[in-house]
């Protein structure tokens, strides 16, 4: 009946519980908000059996919570301390699509948001471990596989790209489709992690503030080509195209 266990109104139903209330009409009146007009279902679901031995494993369990949140919120302080020089890059960071504030924070975490030692975007890329490697002789390529990196940050990276790839109306979001479609999609989120960090490469090296290209971007960049696909899609569907310039307003 309920999503969050730890919630004020969940909670105050298990410290009641523990406390030796058992009545459910009793602990479903301790809902508040939105879930009052659960009050019913409630009932139901707190009509049962739980005796003293449920109550002291409850009470375990709670007090575990309690302590790993305090260790969780005694972290993030933490983290908010050594970020205070980094504010302004992280919120810069964060306007990349896909790089949400804590990803943004292990960008930084483990580079410093110092590029000095990155000459190039291709060298952090190559660092990280998002681009492919380079194995060729004789100018045939044996592989091509991606090498190992920072796992921190690629692990990051990977979550911002997922995010990304879901969006609307966003550059990498149309990079996400358009190389999925050719290449599947777990190349496709490779390329996305490399687009990431290489506007976080620009961001710190140059203080370039990240500006999305737009979902049309491949379509202005070639619009003839768009318009072939366009019509080699219709055509594979049965039907027949013809085009007609459209004439200016």
């Amino acid at each position: 009946m309920v999503s969050d266990l730890t919630g004020v109104s969940s909670r105050a139903m298990l410290e009641a519980l523990i406390n030796g209330e058992r009545n459910p009409e009793v602990l479903a009146g301790l809902a508040k908000g939105t879930l009052r007009s659960k009050i019913p279902e409630l009932v139901d679901a707190l009509t049962g059996r739980f005796k003293a031995h449920h109550a002291f494993m409850a009470r375990l369990h709670l007090d575990q919570i309690d302590a790993q949140s305090r260790i969780i919120d005694a972290l993030t302080g933490r983290i908010e301390e050594a970020m205070a020089p980094f504010r302004a890059a992280r919120e810069f960071l964060a306007t990349i699509p896909g790089v949400s504030l804590k990803v943004a924070d292990v960008i930084i975490a483990e580079t410093g948001a110092d590029m000095a030692r990155f000459e190039t975007p291709g060298r952090l890329a190559s660092w990280t471990g998002v681009c492919p490697g380079s194995n060729e002789s004789a100018g045939r390529i044996k592989s091509a596989h991606i090498l190992p990196g920072n796992k921190y940050l690629k692990a990051a990276l990977g979550t911002a790209a997922l995010s990304a790839s879901r969006g609307k109306d966003t550059y990498l979001a149309a990079k996400y489709r358009r190389i999925a479609a050719r290449r599947g999609p777990m190349k496709a989120i490779v390329a996305i992690e490399h687009s990431i960090l290489t506007a976080a490469w620009h961001l710190f090296a140059e203080g370039e503030c990240y500006g999305d290209p737009g979902a049309d971007h491949f379509t202005r960049l070639d619009p003839i080509k768009a318009k072939n696909n366009a019509i080699k899609k219709l055509n594979s569907l049965g039907f027949d195209v013809t085009i007609t310039p459209a004439t200016a307003a």
